[in-house]
């Protein structure tokens, strides 16, 4: 598959996750966040497991629990890093916006190259500092110019977009070495289902702020669990998985998949019809912060 293929990709994931933001949101109108990750990514790795069992018959692979094991402490990684990115995003949504939460979730564009440069030691394009420059401006812009006003789900938020940078590293290198992409994904989603879950019971029985939700609460949650579980989870995550694998710089797939701030924008905006200055600065500085991409695209 072509660069362009993996762009397409890339930014047909954006597109569903930033629809995916609100629906984080309003399912914790009724049930929790663990009990939401938890259910949503059990949905989402039922869902993508027959895809990941047909890759690795493609691949023919002899003994699939074999090859699982063989890289079972690289996909831990990644499932964890996944884990601990979504958790501190979904926690951080209980105090935010959507459209916040989106932009500030894609400061995870910034870390993924200064992490590449000070850690892993690999060189990245000079056209990436301005567009993260840019990006940095719309931070200042959301902020209404003051950025103490940014609250603790902000603060929980860019907490987030560190290990979702670490995750698009760990994604595009363990997926480069394994070359499983689908089973790469389903497993990750497998084990932040199980995290999410152990994490809900811990804290549903010493009142951490979790309760086992009633009927009528699970079934007014029912359509966010389904389309974050199916669409925005199983969907977006396998695409972005399979994407990331193919791109050998990880700057690009990064800076693709930083339209899903402008996506998290645009449906956040649109059930309220309104659009104000403010919110277009957010859109603009969203749209100039990938300059990077379209130009190495």
């Amino acid at each position: 598959m072509s660069r362009t293929s993996a762009n397409i990709l890339l930014l047909m994931a954006g597109a569903i996750w930033g629809m995916g933001f609100v629906a984080q949101q309003t399912a914790m109108d009724d049930i929790g966040p663990m009990l939401f990750i938890g259910m949503r990514f059990m949905l989402a790795g039922l869902a993508v497991a027959p895809f990941a069992y047909a890759e690795m018959k493609r691949k023919k692979i002899a003994s699939m629990s074999g090859e699982i094991n063989r890289y079972k402490g690289s996909f831990f990684m990644v499932g964890l890093a996944f884990f601990l990115g979504m958790t501190f995003q979904q926690v951080g949504l209980i105090g935010t916006s959507v459209t916040n939460a989106g932009f500030l979730t894609a400061l995870y564009v910034i870390m993924v190259p200064i992490i590449m440069i000070s850690v892993l030691r690999v060189a990245q394009p000079v056209i990436i500092w301005p567009a993260s420059l840019l990006a940095l401006g719309g931070i200042y812009l959301l902020s209404g110019g003051d950025l103490a006003s940014l609250n603790n789900g902000d603060m929980l938020i860019i907490l987030c977009a560190l290990f979702w940078a670490g995750h698009v590293i760990l994604t595009g290198r363990v997926g480069q070495k394994t070359d499983l992409p689908v089973t790469m994904a389903t497993l990750q989603f497998f084990v932040t289902a199980i995290l999410a879950f152990i994490c809900f019971a811990i804290a549903s029985t010493f009142d951490l702020g979790e309760s086992f939700p009633s009927s009528a609460q699970l079934y007014g949650a029912l359509p966010e669990i389904l389309y974050a579980g199916f669409f925005a989870g199983g969907l977006g995550f396998t695409l972005q998985a399979v994407g990331t694998t193919l791109h050998h710089r990880k700057r690009c797939s990064s800076s693709n998949l930083n339209r899903k701030p402008v996506c998290c924008n645009v449906w956040g905006i649109l059930p309220r019809r309104s659009f104000t200055t403010m919110g277009l600065c957010r859109l603009w500085s969203n749209l100039c912060s990938n300059l990077d991409g379209g130009i190495n695209a």
